[in-house]
């Protein structure tokens, strides 16, 4: 495989802030959501929680192997292709989860909303914590050198 060469950049702290800002307001609000709302038993309620938390650590999972692989690093294919089913798993449940529950089209929709958010905002807090790790050994190594 092909290594390719990346300009080592810091994220922006307004873009760390904002992406930790969605992530948290998207989790906060699904799990608000899904507190409050009396049209759901409580296993309809483990459910949801237990896909999002699913496709949370999915959505990072992915984005490192995707990450790895961009920067040469050998990656186990089975281990990629079992990532990728687990992001789509989980969403592929909400939508029929949401599909059979007895709720309102707008909280269907909330529901939707907040979890594509989040599994979006998962994979830029995960971007930007590397990207900062890796500016700073680099930063640390051009002290030393």
């Amino acid at each position: 495989m092909e290594q390719q060469t990346y300009q080592l950049i810091k994220p922006s702290q307004m873009f760390a802030m904002v992406s930790w800002g969605v992530l948290v307001i998207g989790f906060l609000g699904y799990l608000i959501g899904l507190w409050n709302v009396e049209l759901i038993s409580i296993g309809e309620k483990g459910f949801y929680l237990t896909i999002i938390l699913f496709a949370l650590h999915a959505s990072v999972s992915a984005q490192k192997n995707v990450r790895d692989q961009a920067e040469g690093i050998d990656v186990n294919q089975t281990f990629v292709m079992l990532t990728w089913a687990a992001v789509v798993a989980p969403i592929v449940l909400l939508v029929i989860g949401l599909y059979h529950a007895e709720l309102p089209l707008a909280d269907k929709g909330f529901y939707g909303i907040a979890f594509i958010m989040c599994m979006f905002a998962a994979v830029c807090v995960q971007k930007n914590t590397r990207d900062m790790a890796q500016f700073e050994k680099y930063k640390k190594r051009q002290v030393i050198d």
